[in-house]
């Protein structure tokens, strides 16, 4: 049986995963059934996939002895105790992560074999360069939006997409939290 892969990301109405602005974690629209939807998310066994720049930036934001702050909500402390498969050419083990292996090499063999070798499923939060490699060679299953009701026009970072193939997605779920932010979940499918 095959694992499936869930491609998970944060992204403003503009299609940015994150900004240089003032507006703060979240975009400063977190609340506490998102919060909560989220943690019983991570709550399930799942192992997490990352690219080397994302590991990196999820590590230093959740580093051990960091002052507390919105990065240490409970979906991330559930996130950062689940086993983890770092794809990378540059890091070394150990990590500052308690479950980590590095692997090396080609990404899409490395995920394609991680889906038929995995008893729980995969899933990656960020990582977007990966995740596009990964869609267009056809290995993403669901792919989880969260839409923050933000645009970000001047200060926005990280487009989501940007780069990737032309995909129709389905929709298998939506959702509405704290009456403003949309969760959606679709199956990619290469447009024809």
């Amino acid at each position: 049986m095959t694992a499936t892969y869930t491609f998970d990301v944060f992204t403003s109405l503009d299609g940015f995963g994150a900004h240089t602005g003032d507006w703060g974690g979240y975009w400063g629209k977190q609340g506490p059934e998102l919060l909560e939807h989220r943690r019983q998310l991570y709550a399930r066994k799942q192992r997490m996939v990352f690219g080397a720049n994302t590991y990196r930036a999820h590590a230093q934001m959740l580093a051990a002895g960091s002052p507390p702050s919105e990065a240490l909500d409970a979906w991330v402390t559930l996130m950062r105790e689940m086993p983890a498969t770092v794809i990378s050419s540059t890091l070394r083990e150990p990590l500052d992560w308690p479950d980590a292996t590095v692997v090396s090499g080609d990404i899409v063999d490395i995920v394609a074999r991680l889906k038929e070798e995995s008893d729980v499923p995969l899933r990656s939060h960020g990582s977007l360069s990966v995740n596009r490699v990964l869609m267009a060679a056809g290995l993403v299953d669901r792919v989880q939006v969260t839409l923050f009701p933000v645009i970000t026009g001047q200060t926005g970072a990280d487009p989501v997409f940007h780069g990737g193939a032309d995909f129709d997605l389905e929709l298998l779920r939506a959702r509405t939290l704290d009456g403003h932010t949309q969760e959606l979940i679709y199956r990619p499918v290469p447009h024809a």
